[in-house]
This record gives structure tokens, C-alpha cells and sequence, in this order.
């Protein structure tokens, strides 16, 4: 008796388990009404202004300046007066200080940044914690460490710098793209003109005050913010010497014939249309992780993102099940959520580009698959998507989607397999999936991708360089080779 009362007490089994809320604290990081244009070390009021949001709720965030060609110009003469007086000239080994201190603050400050980048930005704030942040703060590390041995960057010659940098970053990686651009920059000797995206300003403008906190010294750093009219003032502006944008492919190539003809330095890091490649002798539960991390990281706003994938015909099948089932376990909803896996979209203007190459696909006769799904009545969203039945000349399967939506093709060789994942106007990543090392090796050789990964997907590390070819640009950024667009070697 006194064992059925026992049995009798216990709670009922759910029938499945349930995440509870865990919100992170959005007081965490506390915003202004407006933000002007950081300039020579100061606050410069803007003439004009817009408003950014929170794509999560469409909520008002803050109001943000517009810059005007007088005020891109101020910027690019702040940075040549610090560059002429003082910053090119001091010792290599007090820029690295000044790297190192930068380093040190994101890190302590890493928990009221990350929730900014989920804020404007839309993305989970496990995403913004554990990669955004680490790596911004490494990418400063490492650049600091390359400050005071730049000749052994280049053996038996003389790197000195170039001068001014403009540089111009997208939205989906703000803080990440930031340090891409400022760390190798500053360290070879350069002075900055940075411009965000317009959509995603927050970050570069909080980020005014770690330079600050490093007393790093003014006109070094400067931020201008605005849309395309800000950037274009800054591309063609002679007092600029180098330029290092990072977006879409037809905003690059309309940089590249503006500074047709000059002498300016150009770097360009486009878009991408990554095949990640599985084929039958892979983990393939393993592989499924990395479909998914290759292609829902982010919303899939990664222009290195997997978003073909190929599978060898013999495990068709069982991949597509286990994929399916996988995408039935993200979740979607709050940015500010431990756990989600999936955020916002960026902007309504990216939701709509998402939603017209998805209709497309259907139009073409691809089959799609969307998980159930309840998605928020406010904000920018769009549930995970894998397309099958793909041919190669859909457009879901040649176009940058830059959203959660991967399209699923086949292959019989290794032959094919190249043939198909080379069929494309870009070249910036690629992922190989095999217990082979041989196989890997062979297919890294014929791959036409600046970034291969084997049995992994989107591991990054300041110390390797990334980079495309064709349409996904020329130029790499991080490593060693990083260096080598910001300096001028005698």
C-alpha cells in the first residue's frame, strides 16, 4: 500500500520537453536617443538623420546620423591629420599596445556587446556571445601581436603604410567586420574612416567608446554612418588611399569601376554560394550538424554559408530524414533567448528578397520543406527552408539567397561533384565531407573556393586568411595576408 502511494505522488511524465524562457538582459547595454559621427576624437551632431530598429519587434532603437560629403570629408581629414602627425610615426610597439588594450576591453565588455549585436543586428544572443565576440576580440589580439613585426610579414622588405583607410561593412557580422577591417589597418600604421551598415550602426558607435577607454589617440578611428550615399562619398574621395568593403557583388563591382584608373587600393569581400559536399563514407550525423551550421547560422546571413548542398545519390535518402528531423528541433523566435537558434532577418528589405527567391523555387517545380513553425506576430522572420529536387539552373540554386534557405542537389563521382559545386559565379567557400584524407586533399585541389572545410563548416580563426575568387571578390583578410592590403612594401 504504502509503495502505490508512492507511485501515486510522483509527477506525471511530460510527453516532451519544453525550453523555458531565458532571456538575456537587454539593460545590460544602455542605448542614447541619437548618435552623432565620431570624428577626430569627438561627437560631431549630424545634419541629418534616420532611425534604426530592432528588426526582432520593427521597435525604434535609436536615431543615427545620415553623413553628408562635408562631413565624410571632415572624417577623412581627421584621419590624415593623425595619420601625418603621430600615428604612422610612432613605434610599431605602442600601436600594439593600443591593439592590445582594445583587445582587453571587448573582452570585459563582451556580455553588453554581444546583446547590441542581437538587438540591431537580429541574431541569437548565443551566436553574438560565443562567436561575434570572441573572435572580434582575437582578431585584435592577434593584430597586435603583427604590430612590431611587420618585417618578418614580409622577409627582405621595407612595409610601411599607406595612409588613410575607408572602410565599408555589411550587416550581418557588424563588431565581427569592424575588427576585420580596423585590427590589420591600424597595426601596419594606417589611419581609419569606417562606415557600417546602415541598418546595423549600433556597434561601431558603442565601439567610439573602447576607443576611448584605450585612449587611442584622435582622428586615428573615426565612424561615419548612413546608407550608400555615405559610402560612395567615401569611395570617391582623394584623400582616401586604400579602400576594403565587404557586401554584395553588385555594390563591389560599381567600387571597382569608380576607382578604375586611380591608384587607390581596393579590396573586396562579395558574396558566396558555398557547396558543402557529403558524400556516402561521411559521419553523417556528424555532416547534418554542419548542413545546419553551414546554412541556419545566422539566418543564414553568411555570405560564406553552405547554402548548395550536395549529397552522393547512394545516402540520398537518410540525409534528407535526419535533415528534416534536425530542422524540427530549431527554434525560432527572441534574438535576446539562450535559446534560439534562429533570429530576425535583418530588414524588411531582406525578408522580401528572401520571400521572392523562395517563391521562385517553388514557380521553377523545386520541392520545399518548411518545419512547423510559429513564428512572432512582430518583426522580420522566415522559417528554416530546404529545397529538393533542385535543378542547377534554378535560381534558388545559382543566386545568393542570404537567408535560412538551403537547396539540396545530387552526385554519383567525385568528378561530378566538382563539376557542380564549380558551377557558379562565385568562389568564397566550400565544405567536404569524407573519412578520407586523400579525398579531401584531391577535392580541396579542384575546388574553385578561397576557403575549404573538411568534416567541419564555418570555423574561423584570425590567424587564416579568408578570401573568394570570381565574384566573391580578390583580396583576403585575416592571417598574415591580411596585412599585406595596408602596406606598401619598398
Amino acid at each position: 500500500m504504502a509503495e502505490l502511494d508512492r507511485k501515486q505522488d510522483r509527477a506525471p511524465v511530460p510527453s516532451s520537453w519544453e525550453y523555458a524562457p531565458a532571456p538575456e538582459a537587454r539593460d545590460l547595454v544602455q542605448l542614447r536617443d541619437r548618435y552623432g559621427l565620431f570624428i577626430g576624437g569627438d561627437w560631431l551632431e549630424p545634419k541629418e538623420t534616420y532611425e534604426t530598429i530592432d528588426p526582432s519587434t520593427e521597435d525604434p532603437l535609436a536615431k543615427v546620423g545620415q553623413s553628408t560629403p562635408e562631413e565624410v570629408n571632415l572624417a577623412v581629414g581627421a584621419a590624415r591629420d593623425a595619420f601625418e602627425n603621430g600615428w604612422s610615426t610612432i613605434s610599431p610597439s605602442e600601436r600594439a599596445k593600443y591593439l592590445f588594450r582594445i583587445a582587453r576591453i571587448l573582452q570585459e565588455r563582451a556580455r553588453e556587446f554581444a546583446v547590441l549585436e542581437s538587438l540591431d543586428g537580429g541574431k541569437p544572443i548565443r551566436e553574438s556571445r560565443d562567436v561575434d565576440l570572441p573572435l572580434a576580440a582575437a582578431h585584435f589580439f592577434y593584430y597586435a601581436g603583427w604590430a612590431d613585426k611587420l618585417e618578418y610579414a614580409f622577409p627582405n622588405r621595407k612595409p610601411r603604410p599607406l595612409g588613410v583607410a575607408g572602410q565599408i561593412i555589411p550587416w550581418n557580422f557588424p563588431l565581427l567586420m569592424l575588427a576585420w577591417k580596423i585590427a590589420p589597418a591600424l597595426a601596419a600604421g594606417n589611419t581609419v574612416v569606417l562606415k557600417p551598415a546602415e541598418t546595423t550602426p549600433l556597434s561601431a558607435l558603442h565601439f567610439c567608446d573602447v576607443l576611448r577607454q584605450a585612449e587611442l589617440p584622435p582622428g586615428v578611428v573615426n565612424i561615419v554612418t548612413g546608407d550608400g550615399r555615405a559610402g560612395a562619398e567615401l569611395v570617391k574621395h582623394p584623400g582616401v588611399d586604400k579602400i576594403a568593403f565587404t557586401g554584395s557583388t553588385e555594390v563591389g563591382k560599381a567600387i571597382q569601376r569608380e576607382l578604375a584608373g586611380t591608384d587607390k587600393r581596393l579590396t573586396l569581400e562579395l558574396g558566396g554560394k558555398a557547396a558543402n559536399v557529403i558524400f556516402d563514407d561521411a559521419a553523417l550525423d556528424q555532416a547534418v550538424e554542419g548542413i545546419v551550421n553551414g546554412i541556419y547560422f545566422n539566418q543564414g546571413h553568411v555570405c560564406c554559408a553552405g547554402s548548395r548542398l550536395l549529397v552522393q545519390e547512394s545516402i540520398y535518402e537518410p540525409a534528407i530524414e535526419k535533415l528534416k528531423r534536425r530542422l524540427g528541433t530549431l527554434r525560432v523566435g527572441d534574438p535576446l533567448d539562450k535559446n534560439t537558434d534562429v533570429g530576425a532577418i535583418n530588414s524588411r528589405q531582406q525578408l522580401d528578397r528572401i520571400t521572392e527567391l523562395v517563391a521562385s523555387g517553388e514557380e521553377e517545380g523545386a520541392d520545399i520543406y518548411q518545419p512547423p513553425c510559429r513564428l512572432p506576430e512582430k518583426g522580420y522572420w522566415f522559417v528554416p527552408t530546404v529545397f529538393t529536387n533542385v535543378a542547377q539552373s534554378y535560381r534558388i540554386a545559382q543566386e545568393e539567397i542570404f537567408g535560412p534557405v538551403l537547396s539540396v542537389l545530387t552526385f554519383r563521382t567525385p568528378d561530378e561533384a566538382v563539376e557542380k559545386a564549380n558551377n557558379t559565379p562565385y568562389g568564397l567557400a566550400a565544405g567536404v565531407w569524407t573519412e578520407k584524407g586523400s579525398r579531401i586533399l584531391a577535392m580541396a585541389q579542384k575546388l574553385r573556393a578561397g576557403v575549404i572545410w573538411a568534416n567541419t563548416y564555418n570555423r574561423f580563426d584570425p590567424a587564416s586568411p579568408f578570401g573568394g575568387y570570381k565574384e566573391s571578390g580578390f583580396g583576403r583578410e585575416g592571417g598574415r595576408h591580411g596585412l599585406g592590403p595596408y602596406v606598401e612594401l619598398e
